[in-house]
């Protein structure tokens, strides 16, 4: 990799609707990015930028791409699937194979820069569900499972030669709420219920969320009730609202939200929009293959209708559902998002400028919120030097997101997952707080410093074995006489759901 595939990476961004989709927002303040030779790159920015450090790390920042591959594609960026393998990239593992929902391969980057992985081979593979996942851990099948519900981590806790460990967890879970899909420009788009515009029927649904019953019943209280924007995982910058602000379970409070606002309910008991005289009845899009989604929907389905919602729960893959949200053919979905070290990247997806360009195209919104407070918060936080004055500006733009409702927190989960002592080492790093939950875990690092146990080596480097892992939806193998899989959803505990 040279500085002129990173200055090239960054203008291709900086220029082109379709590769600023993802990560447009963590470019938005450069004003020119020069390569003057292999080994020096020059950003210059429009003001001075806190963040530089944050902009292109693993997992949470822009990958580098090769310029020698992408260039001949910048035409056709949306069609072409970068398919030829091995994949050209620069991290610790190198794509050798993939087929989508089925499985991914990687062999190891012996020269990478930060030391070789400690097996030869990576495998990931899919699953429909965690619970096939946990059958592959037991039977050996797997090494190392990420994304356990409850029930599952409970249940190997005690198992011998598994280690089910949790971690604080470092994502909200929530609903996301339509409240009126548009383009940059202000041009409507999409299907969304109109009534869901209004900021007092977002409030209503807030107010109808026992959040702490599902903690409880769906997360055996492995989760903290939500409210905070960004996760306990980063203390320095979570905020939660003050006893005046909350929005609490309180359905009497929202059936009088909804009464004074006009909001009458029919004989059926439900309610209809004095404006468009549509009937209160939303579609509520759930992921297919997680069954926290369709436990979590059941409840909201029976609080919203105590005040006289109604919701079509509509099961559909994640691809499905980021295709709908994309082009605003929703109502409410639920979505669950991580973060890195730097929250940058999350709080940017709330900005005007993450809204889908004048064709409907580009843009990394998930609700299409924009707001001009929020957006000039967000331009003074990259240029706040001083962590305290960051962190509440920060602050301050977590309290305007909880104020609107069209991203509604309702749990911050604890990463639950498990490996097998007696084949795989160096899976978790850091020691645990004092109720036994270990700092959150990041994918890039697990992959890298995993290590076949001693027990298991089958040759006499120890650069061999297998190690297998699982989360919700995919696995990854490594091998070298050893193989790693992982199991994860479509998008891994460091990837957008």
């Amino acid at each position: 990799m040279t500085a002129e595939d990173a200055a090239w990476t960054f203008n291709l961004i900086m220029s082109n609707s379709t590769a600023a989709t993802a990560n447009g927002s963590l470019v938005s303040n450069f004003a020119s990015v020069t390569a003057p030779d292999a080994t020096t790159l020059i950003v210059k920015t429009k003001k001075p930028q806190a963040t530089m450090l944050s902009v292109s790390i693993p997992v949470s920042g822009i990958p580098i791409v090769p310029k020698h591959i992408w260039e001949s594609h910048v035409k056709d960026l949306k069609n072409y699937k970068n398919d030829s393998f091995p994949i050209v990239g620069y991290g610790p593992w190198t794509l050798t194979d993939y087929k989508p929902e089925q499985y991914a391969k990687f062999d190891a980057n012996k020269d990478f820069l930060l030391g070789a992985p400690k097996y030869d081979h990576m495998i990931e593979q899919s699953f429909k569900n965690t619970d096939a996942a946990v059958a592959a851990l037991r039977s050996g099948q797997l090494d190392y499972v990420s994304g356990l519900n409850p029930t599952q981590y409970q249940a190997l806790k005690g198992q011998s030669g598994i280690k089910a460990y949790e971690q604080v967890g470092n994502r909200w879970s929530g609903i996301e709420v339509n409240g009126g899909a548009r383009t940059r420009d202000g041009k409507k788009i999409g299907t969304g219920h109109p009534a869901l515009g209004d900021v007092k029927v977002r409030e209503a649904l807030a107010r109808a969320i026992d959040r702490a019953t599902i903690v409880k019943k769906v997360r055996n209280g492995l989760a903290e009730v939500g409210g905070s924007y960004l996760p306990q995982s980063l203390p320095q910058y979570a905020w939660q609202p003050s006893d005046s602000e909350k929005f609490g379970y309180d359905p009497a409070k929202a059936n009088s939200v909804l009464d004074e606002a006009g909001y009458k309910k029919g004989s059926d008991g439900i309610r209809v929009d004095p404006k468009s005289k549509r009937k209160l009845e939303f579609r509520l899009g759930i992921h297919s293959d997680d069954d926290g989604d369709a436990k979590v929907s059941t409840y909201l389905a029976g609080w919203f209708k105590e005040i006289g919602v109604k919701v079509d729960i509509q099961s559909m893959s994640s691809s499905k559902l980021n295709a709908d949200l994309a082009k605003g053919d929703w109502d409410i979905l639920m979505d669950s998002w991580s973060t890195g070290p730097d929250p940058t990247y999350l709080l940017g997806i709330q900005t005007c400028s993450a809204l889908p360009d004048a064709k409907g195209e580009g843009g990394s919104t998930d609700s299409f919120f924009c707001d001009k407070d929020y957006d000039d918060l967000f331009l003074r936080q990259q240029s706040a030097f001083d962590d305290t004055e960051r962190a509440d500006l920060l602050r301050q733009m977590q309290a305007i997101l909880y104020k609107a409702n069209e991203n509604i927190m309702i749990y911050n989960a604890s990463g639950l997952a498990a490996y097998h002592t007696d084949r795989v080492s160096g899976i978790v790093d850091g020691k645990a707080n004092s109720a036994g939950a270990y700092p959150a875990q990041v994918s890039f690092e697990q992959y890298l410093n995993a290590t076949p146990a001693k027990a298991s080596s089958s040759s006499s480097d120890g650069n061999s074995g297998t190690l297998i892992g699982a989360s919700a939806a995919a696995v990854v193998v490594l091998a070298g006489g050893g193989v790693f899989l992982a199991r994860r959803r479509s998008s891994s505990s460091d990837d957008r759901e």
